[in-house]
């Protein structure tokens, strides 16, 4: 049994109906290719990032939007399932959002996502900015509208509550959303559009003349770790046989809020997130991927005696 302070987490972050098609290679433009398989399965990268560190063992709560249709119910039940309180998430008329997924034999993916009810996010009320202040950190993305994202980062850093940024999907970033910014978690393709740096290394001490605290991932190559006045740190993947990569970084994220809400130092933090991602990989889906806290725990405990 760990010991471990609990995390306990805010998200401010997109809810959508992920529409998956598994195929054996994904289609080139104008072409028809036949699918496999198809699934309905919970996701958005808030929504992820909030199942993964519940599942991880961080108390975590929601804030965004679902529409008032059927993928709305089961996305507020699904996310309540897996220990999310999600009293933040509002209920608005019209479609939740979206997101069109094809899935190929090597675990690749292309996605289209349909904001829905997330694009109505773009304001707090008093009661989110309260569950914000009662967090230890806030989580967000870039699924919602920039003036919804920008809120949160606002209220954060106005009650000195650390705020962890995943600039995804990749698009510029306004100077203020920066200088809001505790830790910054870019993949690679992200560090590398936000500074034009294709290079890891360099693309990290980039970022660091914006943000205090980077942590780039890197997929089977692992994770980089940087901040201003200490060494980087690079953390190797596990190697395992992925099937499906859809959530491998918001697990990813997911579990490192919780390891550093618990006060793991920095190289335990990323190795214990990259066994949550080690497991999400080898499993179909986004929510439905992702590992607890036992499983993260013993597989970490097995790669780092």
């Amino acid at each position: 049994m760990s010991t471990q302070p609990s995390a306990t987490l805010t998200v401010l972050g997109s809810t959508n109906m992920d529409l998956v098609a598994y195929v054996a290679a994904a289609p080139r433009r104008g072409e028809t290719v036949t699918g496999r398989e198809f699934r309905t399965v919970p996701g958005g990268k808030g929504a992820n990032q909030a199942v993964a560190a519940a599942r991880a063992g961080g108390a975590v709560t929601m804030i965004g939007a679902v529409g008032d249709d059927d993928f709305g119910s089961r996305l507020r039940v699904a996310l309540a399932a897996s220990g999310v309180e999600v009293s933040g998430l509002r209920t608005v008329p019209g479609a939740s959002g979206t997101a069109h997924i094809v899935v190929d034999d090597e675990g690749g993916n292309a996605i289209v996502v349909v904001p829905g009810a997330n694009g109505t996010v773009t304001s707090l009320t008093a009661e989110d900015e309260d569950r914000i202040a009662a967090s230890g950190a806030l989580l967000l993305q870039l699924e919602l509208p920039m003036a919804g994202v920008l809120a949160g980062a606002r209220a954060a850093h106005a009650r000195g509550i650390r705020t962890v940024l995943t600039p995804a999907p990749a698009q510029p970033l306004p100077d203020e959303l920066l200088a809001l910014t505790d830790l910054l978690v870019p993949n690679e393709h992200e560090a590398a559009a936000l500074t034009g740096c294709r290079d890891p290394q360099k693309a990290a001490a980039a970022l660091l003349e914006r943000v205090p605290e980077v942590v780039i991932t890197l997929g089977a190559a692992g994770s980089l770790h940087a901040a201003r006045g200490a060494e980087p740190v690079t953390v190797p993947a596990l190697r395992v046989r992925a099937v499906d990569t859809t959530a491998a970084g918001d697990t990813f994220v997911g579990a490192l809020a919780v390891a550093v809400g618990e006060g793991r130092e920095t190289r335990q933090a990323l190795a214990w997130a990259s066994a949550a991602a080690a497991l999400s990989v080898q499993r179909h889906g986004a929510g439905a991927s992702m590992p607890d806290r036992t499983e993260i725990e013993a597989l970490y405990v097995r790669n780092n005696r």
